[in-house]
């Protein structure tokens, strides 16, 4: 008689950035919604690895023939994991919540033109906008737009209560976040990984050998790129390269002197070298970017030429801008490599112009309180991974960019109002030429998702056009 072995149901995924808090809606750190949107928290829509909308908790959706009026079907019998349903009330709270003036929504702006939300049946949201919003599908799938239960959404920080098919199992700052799935969940029968641990693992040498060891089963995004060759070399893994919606910037401080003036931060991106940063810095992994878009997307446009590395041109800029010398600054950097290892690079090439660069690294609470939210910085560098994040430089002052564009906003204003998607493409190329032009920041390259798998994983996703890992879709060979 032999005895079958159960099926393996469990998963441990390097992750290099550990979550703020456990809350989508509350915070910007990128690992949040990595972990736990779709697995953990639910939206109304959802996408697909191509980035189409797909329905989520709502099952279908009407628009109305001018596009200001949205019409959801909700699927029946959707709870939380303390059992209490998830009905149109609930996502007409959550909205409002992170609607309301003192909303800590990382991404309110994507709630900016509703003007009305009605539940006329416990089925069926409506929601008004005060004008066409050619992304409002496709935001309302972002970790931002979760739905959450008013009697649990002030503690989700640390407790978090979800509808999806996981639930957190416990959280051990600095180490892990464990997922176990939630069996009573709709969901859960399409679920084969019964446990699924995301391990944060900063150090790219750490990394390696957890993969090699067999500590971790899969690094989605490593950060030791330079490895890769390695594990091509051993078949218990597979080499992934995707892409990703991550645009790595030098950010500029644009309301801080000298970055303020244009001339300065034009001489800059004369000075990078791109192609020098990603073969440095990430092993040759990374597509170079002139502006704020992710060269796969149709509507890109290649601005890599707009500022040539040209010393002599940079230096003539900065003299012109009162700063013959050059000047001393400074570059705050995170913890993940592809910022720290770009910095030292960037530090050299900027020396060539005469500014004279001095590196703080910094841990990811002190960047997001003193960079992010303080805007307590010169320069610093960071992947800005969620799509259609161009509204960012809508923000003005209140964002920690500093550009204040009065141009910027009308441009995305009208390309927010059109529905024309050959006009959507014109608008969108028109507004990566405006911020090329304007030299808002160094931008560097486009962050491949570059991971490592064990060889007998199934259903993970080579690209990341949304902040989401599909646990429900991953299973491991019999």
């Amino acid at each position: 008689m032999s005895v079958q072995a159960a099926p393996r149901d469990t998963l441990v995924i390097g992750i290099q950035q550990e979550p703020t808090s456990l809350d989508p809606t509350a915070d910007a750190t990128a690992s949040i919604d990595t972990i736990l949107t779709r697995n953990v928290f639910e939206t109304l829509t959802t996408a697909d690895q191509s980035g189409a909308v797909q329905p989520l908790l709502a099952k279908s959706w009407e628009i109305s023939p001018d596009g200001t009026v949205y019409t959801f079907k909700l699927h029946e019998g959707v709870t939380f994991t303390d059992g209490k349903p998830l009905d149109a009330s609930v996502v007409k709270y959550a909205f409002e919540r992170a609607m309301a003036p003192d909303s800590v929504n990382p991404t309110k702006t994507i709630f900016a033109l509703i003007t009305a939300i009605e539940t006329p049946d416990p089925l069926t949201v409506v929601i008004r906008l005060k004008e066409p919003d050619a992304y409002f599908l496709s935001n309302l799938a972002m970790g931002d737009a979760s739905i959450v239960h008013p009697d649990s959404a002030a503690t989700n920080k640390t407790d978090p209560v979800g509808s999806g098919p996981y639930k957190v199992k416990g959280w051990v700052r600095g180490d892990r976040v464990v997922l176990e799935r939630n069996d009573a969940n709709r969901l859960a029968a399409q679920a084969p990984l019964r446990e699924v641990s995301f391990r944060v693992i900063p150090d790219p040498n750490t990394a390696a050998a957890a993969l090699f060891s067999g500590d971790i089963d899969a690094f989605p995004v490593i950060p030791a790129p330079e490895t890769l060759e390695q594990f091509k070399q051993d078949k218990r893994f597979v080499v992934v390269s995707g892409t990703t919606e991550g645009e790595v910037i030098l950010a500029l401080n644009n309301a801080k002197p000298p970055f303020n003036d244009i001339r300065v931060r034009r001489a800059i991106n004369h000075l990078l070298d791109r192609r020098e940063i990603i073969d440095g810095a990430m092993s040759g992994y990374g597509t170079p970017i002139g502006s704020h878009f992710p060269p796969h997307n149709p509507a890109y446009v290649d601005l890599t030429g707009r500022y040539p590395h040209d010393v002599a041109k940079a230096k003539e800029l900065l003299a012109e801008a009162g700063f013959p010398d050059g000047f001393e600054t400074t570059l705050q950097l995170p913890p993940p490599p592809y910022a720290r290892r770009s910095g030292e690079i960037i530090r050299e090439q900027l020396a060539e112009g005469g500014i004279r660069v001095e590196l703080s690294n910094v841990e990811f609470p002190f960047w997001l309180s003193e960079v992010y939210k303080k805007k307590l910085y010169d320069m610093t560098i960071i992947a800005h991974v969620s799509p259609r994040d161009l509204n960012n430089y809508i923000r003005g002052l209140d964002y920690f960019y500093g550009y204040d564009s009065a141009d910027f906003r009308a441009m995305y204003d009208d390309f927010r109002k059109t529905v024309d998607p050959a006009a959507q493409s014109d608008k969108l190329k028109a507004m990566q030429t405006k911020l090329a032009d304007d030299a808002v920041h160094g931008f560097l390259f486009q962050l491949a998702q570059a991971g490592v798998y064990d060889a007998r994983l199934r259903g993970y996703w080579q690209n990341a056009p949304e902040l989401i890992t599909p646990l429900t879709e991953m299973s491991w060979a019999e």
